[in-house]
């Protein structure tokens, strides 16, 4: 049996009640049913894979309508990497596969911030606001002696911030509502409204591959 993985999109944050009466803060997640749109095999592709696809489009590429022959002409798609799955091309999943209390990655795209400096971006605390300093608080500083050769990769210096593919860990799913196709996973998940995400089981070794 495969283990449990979805594509949806971020709604909003709220608040859900537990049987005990604790209040538990979840995101919820729009899951409509995925279409298995290809199945890579060890001997055909070297690797063990699940492609999904979501969001129905009118009108694709005509590469993407030829892949999607014969399927709902889906606009999106992702592919997760398994050991082993017994799904075929053509099967649909939706949020049934998961269930209360199972924990799950989920994995986006974090909002974007433009570019930042590096008191925002890396948390540098800036210089003194006296002596002589004029406008170089927010200044980075000295980089230090470049006789070496040229600025170290890794440096930290201003940039571009955000917009990076982000993993959250071993979530709770508090709730499914298999009727509106909608996930209550405990806690904040990374991106927009809107956002792509991607709802892994951490039951077991499937791997988000891209």
């Amino acid at each position: 049996m495969h283990m449990p993985f979805i594509i949806g999109r971020k709604l909003e944050m709220t608040q859900q009640f537990r049987e005990d009466g604790t209040v538990v803060p979840v995101t919820l997640v729009k899951a409509d049913p995925n279409v298995v749109a290809q199945v890579r095999t060890t001997e055909k592709d070297g690797y063990i894979a699940v492609q999904l696809g979501t969001d129905v489009k009118r009108q694709l590429l005509k590469a993407e309508s030829g892949h999607m022959k014969d399927l709902p002409q889906v606009g999106t798609l992702r592919e997760f990497r398994v050991d082993a799955t017994d799904l075929a091309r053509g099967n649909m999943i939706n949020v049934s596969v998961f269930t209360p209390g199972m924990h799950v990655d989920v994995i986006g795209t974090s909002k974007g911030k433009g570019f930042a400096g590096v008191m925002k971006r890396h948390h540098f605390s800036g210089g003194p606001a006296t002596h002589g300093q004029k406008d170089q608080m927010r200044m980075p500083g000295s980089i230090a002696s470049q006789r070496q050769g040229p600025v170290s990769k890794g440096q930290r210096m201003a940039g571009h911030m955000g917009d990076e593919r982000v993993t959250v860990k071993n979530l709770e799913v508090i709730s499914i509502d298999p009727i509106n196709n909608i996930l209550a996973i405990k806690g904040a998940v990374p991106g927009a409204r809107g956002g792509v995400l991607l709802v892994v089981s951490r039951n077991g070794n499937t791997v988000w591959q891209k």
